[in-house]
């Protein structure tokens, strides 16, 4: 049966795909070498960094809820981040029906391109405390990238805030915690994971900022998932050759493994 209730006459109003901009978004598959699986290649890491533009939007959300003290939206925001990393991890899945043998018929149209170069996914990293100096050098050929990525590798992360509700819910935090230089890697601090702790022994006490904590977890879980599928996804694919922008491609990938945002959030688990 048709609806006869349905709008067909668009020629003064907007349609689904002007909205979401249809003709520029599905025109940018641009395949370099005309190879049947580099379609798959584009698709796949233009997907992602459609998430991580969502990512960031959420992050940035959650840390400006945070300073206002409006944790339960800060906790949804959060919420979100950790299922759409979900939804990443996914995609390396379908990444990873490509073969060794397919992907080197298009490997050589990159160039040095590589997704080590991606900028959003360096402001992610940067949002959750993992700075590394040298890294800014990649960007310093677009100015604005540039500058957008300077001012977040100065600033307070995610976690910086989070520190700072423990300290004003009475916590003593040190001050050299409270006021360090944000640009370096935070680096795990006795008082902070004694303050923790007391949060996780005295959950109904102190339960907004134990919930804090269970989303911080949530979201750090799911990064390292997605780090671990990425690298093996590489590995399946190409092995241990080198990354196509001079990273070491899945020995790099191994190495970021063992590195953590909230240190204390796990190492308090052992000790409960």
């Amino acid at each position: 049966m048709s609806d006869q209730k349905v709008y067909t006459d668009f020629k003064d109003d907007m349609t689904y795909a002007d909205y979401l901009s249809l003709d520029s978004l599905l025109s940018s598959q641009n395949r370099l070498s005309g190879h049947h699986d580099e379609m798959l290649f584009i698709v796949i890491h233009q997907v992602s960094e459609l998430w991580m533009k969502l990512i960031i939007h959420e992050i940035q959300a959650a840390c400006q809820s945070l300073k206002e003290n409006q944790f339960e939206p800060a906790f949804k925001q959060l919420a979100r981040v950790s299922k759409i990393q979900e939804q990443i991890i996914k995609a390396w899945d379908v990444l990873a029906t490509m073969t060794p043998s397919e992907y080197i018929e298009f490997r050589d149209s990159l160039g040095k391109a590589s997704g080590f170069q991606s900028y959003q996914y360096r402001l992610i990293e940067f949002s959750l405390g993992y700075k590394i100096p040298h890294i800014l050098k990649i960007y310093k050929q677009d100015q604005e990238v540039f500058n957008m990525l300077e001012k977040a590798y100065h600033s307070k992360g995610l976690y910086d805030i989070a520190i700072e509700k423990l300290a004003e819910a009475g916590f003593e935090i040190p001050d050299e915690v409270l006021n360090r230089d944000f640009s370096n890697p935070y680096q795990k601090n006795t008082e902070v994971k004694a303050a923790w702790s007391e949060v996780y022994k005295d959950s109904q006490t102190y339960w907004t900022l134990y919930q804090l904590a269970e989303k911080l977890v949530d979201l750090e879980d799911w990064h390292q998932q997605w780090r671990f599928r990425h690298m093996k996804t590489v590995e399946r694919i190409i092995g241990f050759k080198k990354g196509t922008g001079g990273s070491s491609g899945v020995n790099y990938l191994k190495s970021v493994l063992d590195s953590y945002f909230f240190p204390e959030l796990w190492d308090l688990r052992t000790e409960l």
